[in-house]
């Protein structure tokens, strides 16, 4: 059944988050709902917290009946299962997460890596949006994420963050985390961002980089000082990506 409502709810090391999303326009039609991730990130309580969230949202548009779902999650989604878990507990992984949270929650749902979710929603509602070719997302936080859409059609599951590059994971050195860290200035990160994004450039001659995450706010600091071939552009929804993605490919 079509419909122009769906419950996003993006879960996070930190916090759980969720929303009704009008999917024509990409505007929240209720307020962020959040709560607090239980401590130590286990599988029970997360999927408790995020039921009792979800209780929130279910019928907060009225005589819409239960809306599409779509979760997304901090790990390697496939075929509904949790194949990693960062900042979460180790339990996650090798479960059937999918599974676990739609008998919880008494339906379907929609259940998707959370960078996925991102850069899905920054191709459907934001910088991304008729981008044609190669779009490749970068989250920068605590570690970094990362979507690939061709032709807006959403590649799952890249992990960009973890090439080796220079001996060791990329994010080690250059998410945001590292700047903050290590107390690097701007124009040194940059460089490790520079880096980084060349690489990227060798490796898939994208068309386009979206850069999300918190510090894609303070993009004028960074985004000018890098000189590469393919254009980068900040994302624009941000802390609602998530959210948005998740709601937008629960109808699909």
């Amino acid at each position: 059944m079509a419909t122009d409502h769906a419950i996003g709810i993006d879960i996070g090391g930190t916090g759980i988050k969720g929303a009704v999303v009008d999917l024509s326009t990409g505007e929240l039609v209720t307020e962020r709902v959040k709560v607090r991730t239980p401590e130590g990130g286990r599988p029970d309580d997360i999927v408790s917290a995020t039921r009792e969230l979800l209780a929130q949202l279910d019928g907060a548009v009225s005589g819409a009946g239960p809306l599409p779902l779509g979760v997304c999650f901090p790990a390697v989604v496939k075929a509904g299962r949790t194949l990693s878990a960062a900042n979460i507990s180790r339990e996650w992984i090798g479960l059937p997460a999918e599974e676990l949270f739609e008998g919880a929650f008494g339906r379907h749902i929609h259940f998707i890596n959370d960078a996925d979710a991102a850069g899905y929603a920054e191709s459907r509602f934001g910088a991304a949006r008729d981008a044609r070719g190669l779009v490749i997302l970068t989250t920068l936080g605590t570690g970094i994420g990362s979507a690939f859409l061709y032709d807006g059609v959403l590649i799952p599951n890249t992990e960009l963050g973890h090439l080796e590059l220079d001996g060791a994971d990329a994010e080690d050195r250059a998410a945001y985390s590292a700047m903050e860290r290590e107390s690097l200035s701007w124009e040194q990160w940059a460089k490790r961002l520079q880096r980084y994004y060349r690489h990227l450039e060798f490796l898939f001659t994208p068309d386009l980089f979206v850069v999300g995450g918190g510090v894609s706010k303070h993009h004028e600091q960074f985004l000018p000082l890098l000189e590469l071939g393919t254009p980068i552009v900040p994302a624009v929804h941000r802390n609602n990506a998530g959210i948005l993605g998740a709601a937008a490919l629960a109808v699909l």
